[in-house]
């Protein structure tokens, strides 16, 4: 069962027309762009509204302060990007363990990276923010197609699937945001994703080789 959003932080309502939808999409755009220009601090309900073209009325009847904004940012994005890992697993289904793990970590360090000014500016924003909920869906959703793509490998079994998938994911995803607290350059995140993809490849096939080879 998906864990609850705290009370305080739960949105007013949610969009139920395509225009309230367009209005909201600004509203999230507008946020984004004020945090990566100025973080928390610059944030505000009314500076939203303004760059946004909404009345701040309107901004209440979504959200009731700035907290509930900045959850519901994070929100979406994790969302967005738990629809992209489910997309690459799925479409690995039955592929090596080598290219399962190259496509898994592309891809997450491509979601991570291609705005990497909103990521960082994401990062920053749920510092005093109570968030726990968000990344244990997020993590579940992360965990179940991870598993369910290394349990089809075309080419080994991997024993303990829970713990693997486990490792596999703690590894990528703690990679990536110490790369953010490093402030590492395009450069210097490329050359740690080879690396983080040779260290994964080398991982799974040692685990797959370790059950292989009790079993024979």
């Amino acid at each position: 069962m998906p864990a609850a959003t705290p009370p305080s932080l739960s949105p007013r309502k949610k969009p139920r027309q395509a225009r309230a939808a367009v209005t909201l999409d600004a509203v999230y755009e507008a946020s984004i762009q004020l945090l990566v220009g100025g973080g928390v601090a610059r944030l505000t309900t009314t500076r939203v509204a303004e760059r946004a073209g909404v009345s701040v009325g309107t901004m209440y009847q979504y959200f009731p302060h700035k907290q509930a904004l900045i959850y519901a940012l994070n929100e979406r994005y994790l969302e967005a990007l738990a629809i992209r890992l489910e997309a690459v697993c799925e479409s690995h289904h039955g592929s090596s363990l080598g290219d399962m793990c190259e496509a898994l970590i592309e891809t997450y360090f491509q979601a991570k990276t291609e705005r990497a000014d909103v990521t960082r500016a994401l990062y920053a924003s749920v510092v005093e923010l109570d968030n726990g909920a968000l990344v244990a869906n997020f993590a579940d959703r992360a965990d179940a197609c991870t598993k369910a793509m290394l349990a089809s490998a075309s080419d080994a079994t991997i024993p303990d699937l829970e713990t693997v998938s486990l490792a596999l994911l703690t590894t990528i995803f703690g990679a990536v945001r110490n790369a953010f607290e490093r402030n590492l350059d395009a450069g210097e995140i490329a050359a740690l994703k080879r690396q983080i993809i040779v260290m994964c490849r080398a991982y799974l096939e040692a685990v797959a080789g370790a059950t292989n080879t009790k079993s024979q």
